[in-house]
């Protein structure tokens, strides 16, 4: 899991033991009273470790942004759990879209994603990110830095296929979007709320799948909206190309 958002708690975590044979009595409610304190004291210490990297992480972020506005580049973070579908969306939108794209392309280990997105002749950087479960707003920096995007471009992070820690940290981008496919199941968006609260657009992918599945869409759709009734859906399949054309123009015009 990640070390650096918090949900690695094995250096933040101590256990200490004092041992007395004479008063055992004493020894444990000794022992008690220091492990709970210990466990406050813990828990303090994580609680303050997240808000220092998610505060950090905010001001890259606003940076990054403003430098975006500034240059009327659009920044688009595309996360889902493993498999939804991205960098298939990201083959079949690319190529239809006129103004220049990039792509920052994120994975735990690996190129293999960034290695598809080469065929599409468009300057892409590869983040791996080891045993972080999420790209951060310094990773995308970096990228950016080695991208040198041109004005009035679209830059796309494919995100590190999770969705907990990734809804939690902004990247700068001026786009949020998470995709869910068909083959998952339709309470995701209750079991990981946060993945679509926080995010502009869903994209409903692998709809060429349905006759095949017993998937409930409609049952997708009111937990999408009970979540957060604002989201722009949009159905795809990176397959077939449907839907893809409803996404460019969407794109294009935002």
């Amino acid at each position: 899991m990640c070390q650096n958002c918090g949900c690695e708690h094995g250096d933040i975590h101590e256990h200490h033991h004092h041992h007395s044979h004479d008063h055992q009595h004493n020894h444990d409610h000794n022992h008690e009273h220091h492990h709970h304190d210990h466990h406050e004291h813990g828990h303090e210490k994580r609680i303050m470790l997240e808000q220092d990297v998610l505060e950090k992480n905010k001001v890259l972020a606003c940076s990054a942004r403003q430098k975006l506005e500034d240059s009327d580049s659009t920044l688009i973070n595309m996360i889902s759990s493993p498999g939804s579908g991205k960098t298939s969306l990201l083959e079949a939108l690319i190529p239809k879209m006129k103004r220049k794209c990039y792509v920052i392309e994120g994975d735990q280990q690996t190129s293999n994603d960034s290695e598809r997105l080469k065929r599409l002749d468009i300057s892409s950087v590869q983040i791996n990110t080891g045993n972080g479960c999420h790209l951060d707003a310094q990773m995308v920096e970096e990228g950016l830095q080695q991208l040198k995007p041109l004005n009035n471009s679209l830059i796309f992070i494919e995100n590190v296929g999770n969705l907990v820690c990734p809804s939690l940290f902004d990247l700068g981008e001026n786009l949020r979007i998470v995709v869910i496919s068909t083959t998952e199941g339709e309470d995701k968006p209750l079991k990981y709320p946060n993945a679509f609260l926080f995010a502009n657009v869903c994209i409903i992918n692998k709809i060429d799948l349905l006759p095949f599945l017993k998937f409930d869409i409609d049952a997708l759709l009111k937990n999408i909206n009970a979540v957060n009734p604002n989201m722009l859906i949009f159905r795809t399949s990176a397959t077939t190309g449907e839907g893809i054309p409803e996404i460019v123009d969407w794109l294009e015009h935002k």
